[in-house]
């Protein structure tokens, strides 16, 4: 038989795999009896893990939530997951850098020599665009008392500070606090966005948890809307990449150059690539809008043909007459 400290462990690691477990096949697994497995139960109790009694016709054990985190057990893969995991949020500066720090810090002592060994020689960077600054800190608290308002389904009132401004207190002199049915929090590039309804608006809107302050108390409950696409992180990402909802480019188009297909293949981003001859290529491309498609052309050192629609060819005029006046030429005009 295992000795009782082993087999407490294993007893726990079985508890943490699953919510329910009956306890024959508790007592299978940790091959002891039912009434062995029942004062091993006891132990972990005493130990503070809040395991509970599940009833029915096998009977049955399941770990709950405690008023309190007793130790937890990870295996090999979980500690180092968790470790990779804590470096990420550190390294990309989330908001909660510096408590991540010290949660890796922590799990690290309590791992052995040959985990902390493997955790040590990875070294995580982000890369930033030249001259950005560090994000501004987000407040745990601020994270925490938007989850549970996710989680409760509660009407937000909050605060929401302009861009470089600070928020308005709701006083006489400022703005009445926003109000919100929150859906998601989504996690963006280092930095945390609520995705939610806007009341005011009646619209869809995403703010950003740095420049957000709850105000106390939560409104009433909500029944929770469709999100558009069913996923609030490409919605929030598609608004960043200028589309008006989730889905991909809204604007296609196409031209044909005057350049080898392998020529022109390394500098197509949203598109492909068509060989038509030794020095033709079919140039199919996605984008936000024709202007920027229009931009995107305008890369190749090549001859242009446009094959369309009208919304690229206005766009490649207007590109045209715009570069022809910034040098003090004639514009080429609409075609």
């Amino acid at each position: 038989m295992q000795k009782t400290s082993v087999r407490l462990l294993k007893l726990l690691s079985l508890l943490q795999a699953r919510r329910d477990w009956p306890g024959a096949l508790l007592a299978d697994r940790l091959d002891v009896s039912p009434r062995t497995v029942r004062r091993d139960v006891d132990r972990l109790r005493g130990l503070g893990y809040p395991v509970a009694a599940v009833k029915g016709p096998d009977g049955g054990y399941r770990l709950d939530a405690g008023a309190e985190l007793p130790p937890l057990l990870f295996d090999d893969g979980q500690a180092v997951a968790l470790a990779v995991a804590l470096r990420l949020a550190a390294a990309e500066g989330s908001g909660v850098a510096e408590d991540a720090v010290r949660a890796l810090l922590t799990v690290r002592q309590l791992m052995p020599a040959r985990l902390r060994r493997r955790i040590d020689t990875l070294e995580v960077a982000t890369a930033r665009p030249p001259g950005s600054r560090p994000d501004p800190p987000v407040d745990t608290g601020v994270l925490a008392a938007l989850g549970s308002a996710v989680h409760a389904r509660e009407v937000l009132r909050f605060d929401y500070a302009s861009p470089g401004g600070a928020a308005g207190d709701g006083g006489p002199l400022g703005p009445p606090p926003r109000r919100a049915e929150p859906h998601r929090l989504v996690a963006r590039a280092g930095r945390w966005y609520l995705f939610a309804w806007d009341l005011d608006r009646d619209a869809w809107r995403t703010f950003r948890v740095d420049r957000l302050t709850p105000r106390p108390p939560a409104g009433p409950r909500f029944t929770p809307r469709e999100i558009p696409g069913g996923d609030a992180g490409a919605f929030v990402a598609a608004r960043f990449q200028g589309a008006d909802g989730p889905g991909g480019p809204p604007c296609r188009g196409e031209v044909v150059l005057d350049l080898p297909a392998a020529a022109a293949a390394p500098f197509v981003r949203e598109g492909t690539v068509e060989e038509l001859g030794p020095r033709r290529c079919r140039l199919v491309l996605d984008s936000w809008s024709w202007t920027g498609m229009a931009a995107d052309i305008a890369r190749f050192d090549a001859g242009i043909e446009v094959v369309g629609p009208d919304g690229l060819r206005d766009a490649v005029a207007r590109l045209a007459e715009r570069f022809a006046a910034a040098v003090g030429r004639p514009g080429a005009g609409s075609p």
